[in-house]
């Protein structure tokens, strides 16, 4: 029996090495240990064997054994490498200049995001930032956002494990919780919080929100939210700079309108509707582009304003409903999926 172990390891051993493909692979693995193999048809021969020699016998069959599944396991690698190989094709070099024609192209949500700080700059707004990791004080607290608030739910925010440790972002308040944030009106507390009054910053950044995915929603997106804080600031400035905003992006055409509406830190506070039919694949005559309204006093008092000495307003709307209407997008997914086709668009 060892002779033919030997003989049966000798011929197998060429033959694999041969293969090519995954189906002769599996042709020649039934010919050696299928139902009728040659291998399983020498291990039932193991009950002719005298019991005494059955051990050494044993012992060779399952070496044998161990060594014709060593050789089946490699050649089915060498198989399944050679396949992704040729799905893959010849390597890449990346030293080569790129195929494609002309220079790269600029996101279409960073030109909105442009554009739109560069008409606020022009009304004497500055750009200001902050951590997309924040903490429940600057993203609710300090908003006038109260704990059982729905925006504080775990279904609508994404909260991080209460063992998480972030360096550059401290915790204003014992306990609390950190977070992605909800909107960027952070960074106008933490503003406040830097000076005194005037202020007037636009604040744009990537927002984070527990939404589905559909054509007009996602569970991150872009925010740009403005502050202005100084004295005897009205509901009129407010609506003033908001036209000035979008006939100034949208065409002279456009119009605003504001309807009564909540929000935790302004009072009051107002839904914004625009107007603008001349653009492409708008076909309602009002359409909500964002929210509105007066800071609220409790907001002052967090900061430390006197809000007896200083008034202001904020507003913030989505960057990706802005470039929709800009450029006539009907679903918000062509901005994250890279597609070269889509980003050709806008050089």
């Amino acid at each position: 029996m060892q002779d033919t172990l030997n003989a049966i390891l000798a011929k197998a051993q060429p033959e694999l090495a041969a293969l090519k493909t995954r189906a002769d692979f599996e042709a020649a693995k039934a010919r050696y240990v299928g139902p009728h193999g040659e291998f399983t048809a020498l291990m039932k021969q193991m009950g002719t064997v005298p019991k005494d020699q059955r051990p050494a016998m044993g012992k060779l069959v399952n070496e044998a054994k161990a060594q014709l599944s060593a050789q089946l396991d490699a050649t089915l690698e060498r198989i399944a490498a050679a396949e992704i190989a040729a799905q893959l094709g010849p390597a890449v070099d990346p030293t080569l200049p790129s195929p494609d024609v002309g220079p790269g192209t600029t996101h279409p949500l960073t030109l909105v995001r442009e554009e739109m700080c560069r008409i606020l700059r022009k009304a004497g707004f500055t750009v200001a930032d902050g951590p997309e990791v924040e903490t429940e004080y600057y993203c609710f607290d300090a908003l006038n956002t109260p704990p059982d608030h729905p925006a504080r739910a775990e279904q609508d925010t994404f909260y991080f494990p209460e063992t998480a440790r972030f360096a550059n972002v401290a915790k204003k308040i014992p306990g609390e919780k950190y977070l992605l944030r909800t909107h960027t009106s952070s960074v106008q507390i933490r503003t406040m919080l830097k000076g005194e009054p005037p202020i007037r910053i636009v604040s744009p950044g990537r927002v984070y929100r527990r939404d589905t995915s559909d054509a007009t929603h996602s569970a991150n997106f872009h925010q740009l939210e403005c502050l202005y804080v100084d004295k005897n600031v009205t509901v009129r400035d407010l609506k003033a700079l908001l036209d000035y905003i979008f006939a100034s992006l949208l065409g002279k055409d456009t119009k605003t309108r504001f309807r009564p509406h909540y929000f935790g830190y302004t009072e009051p506070s107002f839904e914004v509707d625009l107007s603008a039919k001349h653009l492409p694949k708008v076909k309602k005559e009002w359409i909500e582009i964002g929210g509105c309204g007066m800071v609220d006093p409790s907001v002052f008092e967090a900061v430390g304003y006197d809000a007896n000495v200083w008034s202001g307003y904020a507003f913030g709307m989505g960057l990706e409903r802005l470039a929709m209407l800009v450029y006539g997008i009907d679903d918000i997914r062509y901005f994250y999926q890279n597609d070269v086709r889509f980003l050709k668009q806008f050089a």
